[in-house]
């Protein structure tokens, strides 16, 4: 999910902003709510930027990133979550992650950091839906791209 690496989430504040453009005193960013308020926000500010984040797993070693995770849910419940992350018990959030990320550690992944994925997946889904289509039609084309130039040099020699 390429689109993360331009949303970030603001220790302090709800919700997830868009990075618009560095400037000398800090960043600008515009929220993804309705309002899509600019603002600025200081140098000193914990801005933490979604593509950057990811969710402890087993493997010591390895940690999965979050686009991978909200595309699991994406793939498996699209916008038909079955839980909401204000009023899910603990056990209700375990099972969740346990379904679309079975790796996961569950001694170093807290529910309250399930809850805010789930909240921060919400508002990705209302805000960038695009961000969650799939890359097939990409790569159909790119292969499509690469079938053209041999056929070329089919017909060449052909004619050759």
């Amino acid at each position: 999910m390429e689109a993360l690496k331009e949303i970030a989430n603001i220790a302090g504040k709800s919700g997830l902003y868009r990075i618009m453009k560095p400037s000398r005193t800090g960043v600008i960013v515009e929220s993804l709510d309705e309002k899509k308020e600019k603002s600025m926000i200081g140098p000193t500010a914990r801005v933490s930027v979604l593509k950057d984040i990811s969710i402890y797993t087993d493997d010591d070693e390895q940690s999965k990133p979050l686009g991978d995770v909200f595309l699991a849910i994406y793939e498996k419940y699209e916008d038909n979550l079955p839980i909401t992350p204000k009023s899910a018990s603990n056990t209700e959030l375990a099972d969740f992650i346990a379904e679309v990320v079975p790796e996961y550690d569950r001694d170093r992944v807290h529910m309250s950091d399930v809850k805010k994925m789930l909240g921060w997946y919400a508002i990705l889904r209302k805000s960038l839906p695009e961000a969650f289509e799939k890359k097939t039609e990409t790569a159909t084309s790119e292969s499509a791209g690469e079938e053209t130039p041999s056929a070329t040099a089919e017909t060449e020699e052909q004619k050759a």
